[in-house]
């Protein structure tokens, strides 16, 4: 059976997993997607001595954030299904100060690991984009928070990117051809608020921040220079063409003339019903 075209699918049956290694250290670097980052915590809330999971936890970007957050009678763990990205995340977080209040376990969001009410919060960052059933992913995220907990769910919306280029028909064709044949939504940040509700969470409240870059930041040209090469690999343009359009971007930073902005929708919702505060190793 052939490979889904969304390799964040599975990380691990693509060529080069360093490659996605590499990106997601990237975006956890950019300054603008680190300042996404603790909006979104400081929204959910994220508290000191909370049990949070996180589903997707990549190379444990946001883990290594929760970790300080919860303090040291918190506890933070994180899942992912990519064995080449739990044991990137393991490593990373080990050179963390806070590491002995992390862990990073190799499961699937549909099918959580945990007992039922053990956390205190459950986020999923940047990940309902890329599942086949969100919903249920959601579930699980439910059930393993205590009642009174937050789920805390955060997204970009490809419906919502603007950027600034020579050619807009190009501009246009380039993204829209690709997103269609890689995500079931694009437009993911959009759903959240009604996914939560679909989940049975109450309180739903919905946050909305903007990516943007105007230097062409190591995290945006890899974004589009991904987009030039999936739209070769689906042939939407040959490769010349895709590399005058990606040599328009770099003009246009020449000029002082480039925008890129993105949004970036987080919502959180509690779940019915109340219950002890869930804190520490325990989780």
């Amino acid at each position: 059976m052939a490979a889904h075209p969304d390799p964040y699918r599975n990380v691990d049956a693509q060529p080069d997993p360093a490659r996605f290694i590499e990106a997601l250290e990237a975006r956890g670097r950019t300054p603008s997607q680190a300042a996404l980052r603790r909006r979104f915590l400081t929204f959910v809330p994220v508290r000191r001595g909370d049990a949070v999971l996180e589903v997707g936890c990549g190379t444990g970007v946001v883990v290594r954030d929760l970790a300080e957050r919860v303090g040291p009678r918190g506890r933070v763990v994180g899942i992912d299904p990519s064995r080449r990205l739990v044991v990137a995340a393991r490593a990373l977080c080990r050179s963390h100060p806070a590491s002995a209040r992390i862990a990073v376990r190799l499961a699937r969001g549909e099918r959580l690991p945990f007992g039922d009410n053990r956390f205190a919060a459950a986020l999923a960052i940047t990940v309902l984009l890329h599942v086949p059933d969100p919903l249920r992913v959601l579930h699980e995220m439910v059930r393993v928070t205590r009642p009174g907990g937050r789920v805390g769910v955060q997204d970009q919306d490809f419906g919502t990117v603007a950027v600034t280029h020579p050619n807009r028909e190009l501009t246009a064709r380039i993204f829209a051809g690709v997103e269609d044949r890689i995500y079931a939504e694009p437009h993911s940040g959009r759903r959240l608020p009604g996914l939560l509700r679909a989940a049975g969470l109450e309180r739903v409240r919905l946050r909305t921040d903007v990516y943007q870059d105007t230097t062409l930041e190591a995290y945006t040209k890899s974004f589009l220079e991904r987009r030039a090469e999936n739209a070769v690999r689906f042939g939407i343009v040959d490769g010349r063409t895709a590399q005058r359009w990606l040599d328009g971007f770099t003009r246009l930073v020449a000029e002082g003339a480039f925008v890129l902005t993105m949004n970036f929708y987080g919502a959180v919702a509690v779940k019915p019903g109340t219950s002890a505060r869930v804190t520490g190793p325990g989780a």
